[in-house]
């Protein structure tokens, strides 16, 4: 970020909000002192954790060599000042206000947290246990059916600022500006695997493919799978749900029971995967630097989508039963975001021959692949005929 990001607060008009701005600070260090040695609430508001998260966090940075206490600032204003705007997508201009340095100030402090951050991100990311997750083993509409289901793969657009000239291949399919970020993500909110950076144009497959070919690549351990949204196809490790088959519950009309162990198992595919919604929403709500396109370089841009997980994961971590992890880990109290209606060319990728697709896979893994499918639909349609034939 350079200082001429003051010049576009004017356009931006993104200042201070008013519940923020109450009884400024003479200082940053000063605001900083009165939030932590507030109530935990106004930290939480302030800098999107709690106390002890962030004082453990800024431990962490330090005890690395990461982040250094300058003759000016400390670590833990470094880092206030770099959740603040992560926290409440601030310009810098805004943060000057509150913070009382120039712009230069500012934006080499958040710069040099982000980079601090990005250093330690994968110690964050955990890959996924070999036992079953709690979420499938205490859920009798998932267990045994989905025992070797570590999580779910999803995609998201997040809104990006690149040149005039660089724009083409960012246009997505809605015509506007976006970075395509694949996660992997366990069903307890937390991230297994980020690849950030993609072209909006992308499709959801290409990014995929290039998850499972690069060197820093998405694993899944031997025997174990993924859940994906359906606008992707079954692979060797990753079950979609059927294709041309009722997916989302809003598809399904109330008190519809399912016709077949395809419709029945689309259903509950749609319930377990729906953690990608969750985990969306929670990170957006967290960050809501991600859900507009800030004024940064492309590189700083893309550094922000895995940093915000990273933390993200600390915090799950750290704070399991933070308030915003309470707000989105209940199905209760999420309506479930509805994937767009796939276009024509996802439509076409459903139904085409997987065998035909350029993927690090034999005939024979994708074959087994669709066969592994079949078999659990098939177990869950028996027992579901079972049941109701009990009552």
């Amino acid at each position: 970020m350079e200082s001429s990001d003051d010049e576009k607060d004017a356009v931006y008009r993104n200042y201070i909000p008013k519940e923020l701005s109450r009884g400024l600070a003479s200082s940053g260090a000063k605001f900083v002192d009165e939030v932590l040695n507030g109530q935990n609430e106004r930290c939480l508001e302030n800098f999107r954790m709690d106390k002890r998260a962030f004082y453990k966090l800024c431990d962490i940075l330090q005890a690395k060599g990461l982040l250094r206490h300058t003759n000016r600032i400390k670590i833990e204003e470094q880092l206030a000042i770099f959740m603040f705007i992560v926290g409440h997508n601030l310009r810098t201009r805004a943060v000057q206000e509150l913070f009382r340095y120039s712009g230069e100030t500012i934006s080499r402090h958040f710069n040099n947290v982000l980079n601090a951050i990005m250093a330690i991100s994968l110690d964050f990311f955990q890959p996924p246990s070999s036992d079953v997750p709690s979420e499938v083993f205490e859920d009798p509409r998932f267990y045994p059916y989905f025992k070797d289901c570590v999580g779910a793969v999803d995609g998201m657009h997040i809104p990006v600022m690149v040149g005039v000239d660089e724009q083409g291949p960012f246009r997505n399919k809605n015509g506007l500006l976006s970075q395509t970020v694949l996660v992997a993500c366990s069903f307890d909110l937390k991230f297994h695997y980020v690849l950030a950076g993609w072209e909006g144009s992308a499709s959801d497959f290409q990014v995929l493919n290039s998850a499972l070919t690069r060197r820093n690549k998405l694993s899944v351990p031997e025997g174990k799978y993924y859940l994906l949204d359906k606008k992707y196809v079954n692979l060797p490790g990753f079950i979609a749900p059927y294709p041309g088959v009722p997916y989302h519950l809003k598809e399904f009309p109330d008190g519809y029971p399912p016709q077949n162990a395809k419709e029945l198992f689309n259903q509950r595919h749609s319930l377990l995967r729906n953690a990608t919604d969750r985990i969306f929403g929670t990170l957006k709500a967290r960050f809501p630097i991600l859900m507009t396109a800030p004024p940064y370089p492309l590189q700083t841009q893309v550094k922000l989508v895995v940093a915000a997980c990273a933390i993200h994961n600390y915090i799950r971590s750290e704070k399991p039963d933070d308030w915003l992890f309470k707000m989105y880990e209940q199905d209760s109290l999420l309506q479930a975001e509805e994937s767009p209606p796939s276009s024509e060319m996802d439509q076409q990728m459903m139904h085409v021959d997987n065998a035909a697709l350029d993927v690090p896979f034999g005939d024979e893994q994708l074959e087994f692949s669709l066969q592994l499918r079949d078999s659990i639909a098939s177990e869950m349609w028996n027992d579901y005929l079972n049941d109701i034939s009990s009552l």
